[in-house]
């Protein structure tokens, strides 16, 4: 399996088949904030993040999109301790993740058949683990939630496993402090995401342009 390049920003722009990779992380940023507007509409729980997500829009004047990009911000100024560095893959997800997923509330319906509701929250976990696949592969960097837990693993010592884990555990108190909908969505979506994403990843990592060939581009 071709492996993922640890790159700063202009080294990522620099790393070839940008045409390739620039569309296949704005597609799968894209379809990230696709699937969370599809398990937000089945009803039946939603991711840890988007319990926070949504229990602020409960108790702030925001809109999905705005409690998105909000939390993003808040979340990147904790890599400043962390020494994470932002990469184009950082403002893309900041930046598409919730108008994409408040643009798809405006499009999916809200099934009433349990049935339904089950299919599109089952759906919506998978989308979102091809959608993380695919940015990821892109080899443009982690996602501001992403690079927090890499941080923490790096700065700690301790596992990923166990960091994330421990943050989403943090979060899935803070959403529910908050007012946002815990159920078989969060549980399912905390079991599989990992998993599945593990397994498509490989199919959409970009190889990159061997570092002479960088340089000279």
């Amino acid at each position: 399996m071709t492996s993922l390049a640890d790159l700063g920003p202009l080294a990522q722009l620099r790393a070839g088949r940008l045409t390739l990779r620039l569309t296949q992380l704005v597609v799968g940023v894209a379809l990230y904030g696709v699937s969370l507007g599809m398990m937000i509409r089945a009803a039946l729980g939603v991711a840890p993040w988007d319990m926070l997500h949504l229990g602020l829009t409960q108790r702030l004047p925001l809109d999905l999109a705005a409690a998105v990009m909000l939390t993003s911000v808040v979340v990147m100024l904790g890599w400043i301790p962390l020494r994470e560095k932002p990469g184009i893959g950082t403002i893309v997800n900041t930046l598409v993740v919730g108008p994409s997923a408040d643009l798809s509330l405006h499009v999916i319906p809200s099934p009433t058949m349990l049935v339904a509701r089950l299919a599109l929250l089952v759906g919506g976990v998978l989308l979102c683990a091809l959608a993380s696949a695919m940015y990821i592969g892109a080899q443009f960097g982690r996602g501001p939630r992403d690079g927090l837990m890499t941080g923490l693993v790096r700065r700690t010592g301790l596992s990923m496993r166990l960091v994330r884990t421990s943050i989403e555990a943090s979060v899935v108190v803070l959403g529910l402090l908050l007012g946002g909908p815990l159920g078989l969505g969060t549980v399912l979506f905390a079991v599989g995401i990992g998993p599945l994403t593990q397994w498509m990843l490989p199919a959409w990592i970009v190889a990159l342009a061997p570092r002479e060939e960088t340089v000279a581009c």
